[in-house]
């Protein structure tokens, strides 16, 4: 009988050609080889199919599938999964090679750990900004209202117990992103985590399309898992109270858009602005800024040239 993994390394896959090699060689050259790799070529129209068909890597299994969406691939793997652990990692983005290694002893050494999370570094940026990143560490008294403010790890610094995914019932389907933010939210504020403070991850920009492109809506869709959550969790909503409650959620929507707004990316912060005054959140000094947004776009940017000569 075949030894069942210890790690299955889940790998959604779209017109990722370019990088792809990377990705998996990352997988395959970790210290730890006691693993399977599963990607799921969601419709990919480029050369990922004959990529993947012709490695013969029998820690590889590939399923090909028409295009459904980062959450319904990921998913699709899940349901394949052997391993007791679960890691992800984007086809465009790679690892350290001891990066499983670390993590596994990280969760190996705290028993009642289920997640453990470590260092990452954006690659590929103008200039070579990308500065590398160490998370905090969230297990203090606050650990709940700071994981929902934000979770500051990508998705491939983990690796989880993979009864605890699915608990949580893997991806939430309803949001094309921040969907690892809300299964992250689910499992880590019921149980422990560990923090590994090293840099083993990379997180690859360029000039393909990335789910992190659109600000607007990579930040309407943080709010959107803050709802889901507390829809599911009206005790969490209780216990934090309402002021608290809308300063983390509307809040945070609103200082969003005000980075938008500064860094004169106009079109996100007049959608964000929007969505905040959906919500009746805002000073009279916020709504200042956000009134305009409801002007047509000409408008508004004249508007801006008048007040601030200067932009």
């Amino acid at each position: 009988m075949t030894e069942a993994p210890l790690i299955s390394v889940v790998m959604p896959c779209f017109n990722a050609e370019d990088l792809l090699p990377r990705g998996i060689a990352s997988v395959f050259n970790q210290t730890l080889s006691h693993l399977e790799l599963i990607v799921v070529n969601d419709g990919s129209n480029d050369g990922s199919a004959d990529i993947l068909n012709a490695i013969t890597d029998p820690r590889l299994k590939v399923v090909h599938q028409k295009n459904s969406g980062v959450c319904r691939a990921r998913n699709k793997a899940l349901s394949m999964a052997k391993g007791q652990f679960i890691a992800f990692l984007d086809a465009d983005d790679y690892w350290e090679p001891e990066c499983l290694s670390k993590l596994y002893q990280a969760l190996a050494t705290d028993s009642a750990a289920v997640l453990a999370y470590c260092g990452w570094q954006n690659v590929g940026l103008p200039g070579g900004a990308g500065k590398p990143f160490v998370p905090l560490n969230y297990e203090t008294p606050t650990k709940p209202t700071d994981l929902f403010e934000n979770c500051l790890w990508p998705i491939h610094a983990t690796l989880t117990r993979r009864f605890a995914i699915e608990e949580a019932g893997g991806f939430d389907e309803r949001i094309l992103t921040s969907e690892d933010y809300l299964l992250w939210l689910k499992i880590c504020t019921q149980y422990p985590i560990a923090l590994v403070p090293v840099v083993l991850a990379y997180y690859q920009h360029h000039d393909g399309p990335q789910a992190s492109d659109n600000v607007a809506k990579t930040a309407i869709n943080h709010w959107l898992a803050q709802q889901l959550y507390i829809d599911e969790n009206p005790q969490f909503a209780a216990a934090l109270g309402k002021t608290q409650l809308r300063v983390l959620m509307h809040g945070g929507l609103l200082r969003r858009g005000y980075d938008c707004y500064w860094e004169r990316n106009l079109e996100a912060a007049r959608v964000i602005f929007k969505w905040v005054m959906k919500q009746h959140y805002g000073s009279l000094r916020d709504w200042k800024y956000m009134l305009p947004s409801l002007l047509p776009y000409a408008w508004h940017l004249k508007l801006i040239e008048i007040l601030d000569p200067s932009s």
